[in-house]
C-alpha cells in the first residue's frame, strides 16, 4: 500500500538563511570613485573577492537500500535549499545550509504473503554546517573546492501519511498507528566547482554524499505482526545540485598609488685606472664608476687638461707625450634627461719621463789571471757592475760577453770569468793575451748601455809530452823503441832550453823487485836496491846521458825522474811503441804483446827550465843520481 501526502510546511531552515542574507543585501554599496580603478588581477589580489556568498539550488537525492527486516528504501526524489559561505581566507570557508529533500519511504518486503508492500511519503530537513578548502584561491574565475560537514537530519512523513497509518482498518492490518517524525545527527562530504559569470552572479555545481543512522519513524524495531523497521543500521546518499551563487560584497577597490618619487641622483662615483709610475710615451687608460640607480643609459664627456675628448664611453686612454702633471675630469649625464649631470674629478696624474739606462761602473778583480797550464796561478777574475735605468724603463736585464774563456752567472750584474779554457801554442817561451769583458744592461724598453774591462792572462813556458816507453813485464831493459824516442825525440829537442823529466810506473800484476830476480852477484843486488819503476827511470836516463854507443849525452843535470809505482791516473800514451804496432820478436826479446803493457811505461817530459809548474803526472821530481847511472852505462 503506498501512502503520500502534501508538504505540511514550509522549511523554517530556508526561511532563516533569507533572515540572515537579508542584511547583507541591504548593505550601502560602496562608491566607486573615479580616482580609484578596480584592481586587476595580480598574484596577490583577488579579481572576484567573493567574501560572502549565497547559493540557491536544486536538485536530486538519491539513497540505497538497508536490507535488513522489511527493507527500508528512500525512493529518489528532489531536493531544494540554499547555503551562506563566508570566505574566511583565500583558500578556507565556513557554510551554512539548509536542504530540503523528498524522498519517500518503501518497505519493500510484505508483511505477510498477500498484502502488498507498505509505502509513505516522507520529507528530510537537513541544516548543516561545512567546511570548505577552495583548491584555487579565493576571488578565482573558476574555483573547484571540497567540503565536509555535519548537521542534523529530521525525518518527517507526510501529515497525509500520518493520517493514512493511523486510520483503524489500517492499523488493524499494519500496526502503523506509531508512524512519526525522526531525528538523527548526519554527515556531508563531497566537493563541486564554482565558476564566476560575473562581479556577483555564479553558477555552482555540487556532488556530496550524505550518511546517517537510519530512521525508523516510531515504528517497531522487530517484528510484532505489523510493520517495522530495525535500528542501529546506516542510511547513505548522494545529492547532486546545481545552483546560482550571489555574491554579496564588492571587489576590493586599492587606494590610487602614490605619484612616483623623483629619480634618485646620478652616482658621480670616481676614475680609477693604472696605479704606481706612470711614463712617458706609455698609453694610459681611466674608467669611471658612475651610475645611474633608474637604470638609464649614460652619456660621457671626457676632459684632459680642460680641453674636452672626442668619444662616449665609460673608459678613456691617451699616451702622454711629456712628463709633468695631467688633470683628467668626466661629465656624466643621463641619455634621457641631460639635466641630470654630475662630474667626477679632476684627478691628477703624474707622469715621469724616460732615460736610458747606464752602465755606470765595470771592473774585474784580478785583472792579472795565469792559464790552465800554470797550476799555481789565478785563473779566475770576479766582475762587477753598477747600472742606472729610469722607473719608466722598467727592470735591467744584464748580458756578460767575453772574447775569449768562459763567464758563469753571465745574466746578473756580478759574474765570474774563468780563463782555463784559454788555448796558448806550446813552447818554451812565455805567452800573454788580452781578454775583453764586456756587460750589457737592457731595460723594460729594449734600450740598452754596454762597458767593456780588459783582463790579462798570462802563460809561462810549457811542457811538452813525448810518446810513453813501454817495457816487457817484470823488466827494466830499455828496448829499441823506447831508446829512439829518447835519443832522436827528448836528446835532440832539449837542447839547452828543456830538462827530461821521466816518470816511471809498473803494472798491478809485477812484483816490485821483479828486475832483480835471475840477476847474480854484483849486478843482483845493485838492481835490488831499486823498485821496478824506479829502475826502468834510472835505465831510461842511462840512455840520454850514456855518452858512447847508441846512448845520448845530454848534461845530467838536465835530466829528472820520479817514480809513482802502480798509479795511473795519466793516461798512457804508447804512441810508435804501442804493443799493436810492432811484432814483440823485433822490439822486445820474447815478450808478450798485451794490453796490459800500457801500464809498464816511463813517461818522457820536456818541461822548460824557466818553468815551476810540472806536468801533473809529476808527483815528486828529483835530480838524477848521477855516479849510479853512470855506473849503469849506456844499456844495449
Amino acid at each position: 500500500m503506498k501512502a503520500n501526502g502534501p508538504n505540511r510546511s514550509i522549511p523554517l531552515a530556508l526561511l532563516a538563511i533569507g533572515a540572515l542574507s537579508t542584511p547583507l543585501f541591504c548593505q550601502e554599496p560602496q562608491a566607486k570613485s573615479d580616482a580609484q580603478p578596480a584592481v586587476t588581477k595580480t598574484s596577490t589580489a583577488d579579481e572576484y573577492p567573493g567574501i560572502i556568498e549565497l547559493d540557491p539550488f536544486g536538485g536530486v537525492s538519491l539513497f540505497g537500500q538497508i536490507n535488513k527486516g522489511l527493507g527500508e528504501k528512500l525512493v529518489s526524489g528532489g531536493t531544494a535549499g540554499g547555503r551562506l559561505t563566508w570566505n574566511a581566507t583565500r583558500h578556507i570557508g565556513l557554510e551554512l545550509s539548509y536542504n530540503f529533500m523528498v524522498n519517500n519511504v518503501r518497505l519493500v518486503t510484505p508483511i505477510a504473503p498477500g498484502l502488498p508492500s507498505y509505502n509513505f511519503g516522507q520529507q528530510i530537513h537537513y541544516p548543516a554546517l561545512n567546511v570548505v578548502y577552495n583548491l584555487k584561491p579565493r576571488g578565482s574565475r573558476f574555483q573547484p573546492y571540497l567540503t565536509v560537514g555535519g548537521g542534523a537530519a529530521q525525518f518527517t512523513p507526510t501529515s497525509k501519511a500520518e493520517q493514512y497509518a493511523r486510520t483503524p482498518d489500517v492499523d488493524a492490518i499494519f500496526h502503523s498507528a506509531n508512524l512519526n517524525d525522526n531525528l538523527q545527527p548526519a554527515l556531508n562530504y563531497g566537493g563541486g566547482v564554482k565558476f564566476h559569470l560575473s562581479e556577483h552572479l555564479g553558477l555552482r555545481a555540487d556532488v556530496r554524499g550524505f550518511w546517517s543512522r537510519n530512521p525508523t519513524f516510531g515504528l517497531p524495531n522487530y517484528p510484532s505482526g505489523g510493520i517495522y523497521i530495525p535500528s542501529k543500521n546506516y542510511l547513505n546518499g548522494v545529492q547532486v545540485t546545481l545552483g546560482l551563487v550571489v555574491y554579496l560584497k564588492k571587489p576590493y577597490v586599492a587606494p590610487p598609488p602614490p605619484p612616483p618619487p623623483p629619480p634618485a641622483p646620478l652616482n658621480a662615483g670616481e676614475i680609477t685606472g693604472p696605479s704606481g709610475i706612470l711614463c712617458q710615451g706609455k698609453s694610459i687608460t681611466l674608467h669611471t664608476t658612475a651610475s645611474d640607480p633608474g637604470g638609464h643609459a649614460l652619456t660621457y664627456v671626457w676632459k684632459l687638461n680642460g680641453a674636452a675628448q672626442s668619444g662616449s664611453t665609460p673608459d678613456f686612454s691617451f699616451t702622454p707625450n711629456n712628463a709633468g702633471d695631467f688633470k683628467v675630469e668626466v661629465s656624466v649625464s643621463d641619455a634621457t634627461n641631460p639635466a641630470r649631470t654630475v662630474t667626477a674629478g679632476p684627478t691628477t696624474l703624474s707622469i715621469q719621463e724616460y732615460t736610458r739606462p747606464q752602465v755606470t761602473s765595470l771592473a774585474a778583480s784580478p785583472t792579472t789571471l795565469s792559464c790552465a797550464a800554470d797550476a799555481n796561478g789565478t785563473h779566475t777574475a770576479s766582475l762587477s757592475s753598477q747600472a742606472a735605468g729610469s722607473a719608466c724603463g722598467g727592470s735591467l736585464t744584464y748580458k756578460w760577453t767575453v772574447s775569449e774563456g768562459s763567464v758563469t752567472n753571465d745574466t746578473s750584474a756580478n759574474a765570474t770569468f774563468d780563463a782555463s779554457s784559454l788555448s796558448f801554442e806550446g813552447g818554451s817561451q812565455g805567452q800573454s793575451k788580452t781578454v775583453t769583458a764586456t756587460l750589457t744592461a737592457t731595460d723594460g724598453t729594449g734600450q740598452s748601455a754596454s762597458q767593456t774591462t780588459q783582463i790579462t792572462v798570462n802563460c809561462p813556458p810549457q811542457y811538452k809530452r813525448l810518446a810513453d816507453i813501454v817495457f816487457s813485464k817484470n823488466n827494466a831493459r830499455v828496448n829499441n823503441c823506447g831508446k829512439r824516442i829518447l835519443i832522436d825525440q827528448a836528446v835532440a829537442q832539449a837542447g839547452a832550453t828543456y830538462d827530461v823529466v821521466l816518470v816511471g810506473h809498473r803494472a798491478a800484476d809485477e812484483a816490485p823487485d821483479a828486475d832483480a830476480r835471475g840477476r847474480s852477484g854484483r849486478a843482483r843486488r845493485a838492481a835490488a836496491k831499486r823498485a821496478l819503476d824506479e829502475q826502468r827511470a834510472l835505465n831510461a836516463a842511462a840512455v840520454l846521458i850514456g855518452g858512447h854507443g847508441t846512448c845520448g849525452t845530454l848534461d845530467p843535470s838536465q835530466v829528472k825522474i820520479d817514480w809513482v809505482a802502480t798509479d795511473s791516473t795519466s793516461t798512457p800514451d804508447p804512441g810508435l811503441c804501442g804493443t799493436s804496432n810492432l811484432p814483440a820478436t823485433k822490439e822486445r826479446r820474447s815478450s808478450v804483446v798485451s794490453e796490459a803493457d800500457k801500464d809498464r811505461r816511463v813517461e818522457v817530459y820536456l818541461v822548460p827550465k824557466s818553468s815551476q809548474a810540472m806536468p801533473p803526472a809529476v808527483k815528486d821530481a828529483k835530480p838524477l843520481p848521477e855516479a849510479e847511472v853512470k855506473a849503469l852505462g849506456c844499456p844495449r
